[in-house]
């Protein structure tokens, strides 16, 4: 049975068929680093890491993008309210971001482009769409030509004339439409900016999007993945700026992600129910907050409640259970059929990616499972073998919520987490310049035997050698 899956472009659901056998090009929307991502955000990350690990369950090789984008409007207005170059406040939450990913099981993109380092290609991009007559320079901003792509809206299936009547687009004059985007944004004083052949500036979030995905993808891929917030007008617009300049399918699968209440309302600071994953890392497990995310389905809306998130902490620890269990079992000789038990999870998983129904096989297993192992006559060393690897495969390679060793690995995840708190607390004494205190943690931290190791993309930690 062929993987299927809901694509918003055709709102149909359709098999799919890669564009390269057995390979997937897949790109999800990143982090724009102004601040710490919040849990509706990592709702969506841990769903598209799970449908890239789906596939490569599958048997796929796996690219997988994920940009960064490092220069925008809310990065630049962070910087002056804290009177700060942009680039500090990028690189600081560019590394929480990645730090924070990986604390909540999240593996890093075979890429992570960012968009200061795409600017060439961005520039390239935009003014190849002015010589095509897609895009229009104003006063040294461009915009891109909406009535030049015929297909615009047929992702969001907006209608052009309903958003002009109803637009919400700021009056800017110098447009020819008033639903025509922003390409690039003239430079500003105090603001970052690189020089074009139109002016000097600094491009829209739109265009860093579609450049990053092709650069590393091809000018068209299998999927693109994202929020629903991003369908319009984000998404919309990078397949009008792409397919305008190549005459080629942007992205041929679009798969969009569920919003997150809590406790049945939108998340919202001004209603003081607005949490970033680092803070709610602090009160439960990454494999328990994985486990809650894959209970309902990825299109659908999920409410974020502490009742929800226990129930889940019991759910898995039923699973772990079982894993546990196979694992320490001795020699039996009773029959338990692995391999039917595998085809009724992959046929949920098949079927849109359907971590709930794939789930319910799965419980199904562990009671089946235990009944046998706890019989008198206990389980076959070739099926407890099989059962382990199959638990092995989907728990802790898979949907990454199940631990070989609970024990310690329960001991390494307050590990990690005390060492991104000083990790943390390092960044903050380096930038109020507080040097001794960041070595004395440097120091201390090489004394007992942990090494810190500061790149590009962030503090990592490890043992030493």
């Amino acid at each position: 049975m062929p993987i299927a899956f809901y694509n918003t472009l055709s709102r149909t659901v359709e098999e799919f068929i890669p564009m390269h056998e057995a390979e997937v090009r897949m790109y999800t929307c990143g982090p724009t680093v102004y601040d710490y991502f919040h849990i509706g955000n990592a709702r969506s990350f841990v769903m598209s890491d799970i449908i890239r690990r789906y596939f490569e369950y599958r048997g796929y090789k796996v690219t997988y993008v994920m940009n960064i984008t490092d220069i925008d409007d809310k990065i630049i207005n962070r910087a002056n309210e804290q009177g700060v170059p942009s680039s500090d406040i990028a690189e600081k939450y560019t590394e929480a971001f990645l730090r924070d990913t990986a604390l909540f099981g999240i593996r890093p993109a075979d890429v992570h482009p960012r968009a200061t380092e795409t600017m060439e290609e961005i520039i390239a991009h935009i003014q190849g769409l002015i010589e095509r007559g897609a895009a229009y320079a104003v006063d040294g901003d461009v915009f891109f030509r909406v009535s030049a792509f015929d297909g615009y809206g047929k992702l969001s299936r907006k209608n052009i004339e309903d958003l002009v009547v109803g637009s919400r687009v700021e009056a800017d004059p110098r447009k020819e439409n008033p639903v025509d985007f922003a390409l690039w944004k003239s430079a500003k004083p105090g603001e970052p900016a690189w020089d074009a052949p139109w002016g000097s500036g600094r491009p829209g979030w739109h265009i860093e999007c579609s450049v990053m995905s092709q650069k590393f993808l091809g000018k068209s891929f299998d999927i693109h993945a994202g929020g629903n917030d991003l369908i319009f007008p984000h998404h919309e617009n990078e397949i009008a700026q792409s397919e305008a300049l190549t005459d080629a399918p942007f992205a041929r699968y679009w798969i969009h992600f569920g919003f997150l209440n809590i406790d049945n309302e939108k998340m919202s600071k001004s209603l003081g129910n607005f949490f970033t994953a680092r803070e709610i890392l602090e009160k439960y497990p990454a494999t328990v907050l994985r486990f809650y995310y894959l209970q309902t389905h990825y299109r659908s809306p999920l409410n974020f409640t502490p009742e929800g998130i226990e129930a889940a902490k019991t759910g898995l620890q039923k699973l772990q259970g079982l894993y546990d269990a196979v694992r320490a079992a001795v020699s039996g000789d009773g029959a338990f059929d692995v391999e039917a038990w595998e085809q009724r999870f992959i046929t949920a998983m098949d079927d849109d990616f359907n971590t709930p129904a794939g789930f319910g096989a799965l419980f199904e297993m562990v009671r089946d499972a235990n009944a046998v192992l706890r019989s008198d006559e206990g389980m076959a060393d070739a099926a407890r073998e099989k059962l382990a690897a199959f638990l092995r495969r989907t728990g802790v390679e898979l949907f990454g919520i199940l631990h070989e060793e609970t024990e310690e690995n329960a001991g390494g995840e307050a590990l990690d987490g005390v060492m991104r708190l000083l990790i943390d607390i390092r960044a903050e004494a380096r930038k109020d310049k507080q040097f001794a205190l960041s070595d004395r943690i440097r120091d201390g931290l090489k004394g007992l035997g942990i090494a810190l190791e500061d790149g590009r993309d962030g503090t990592t930690w490890k043992y030493n050698s």
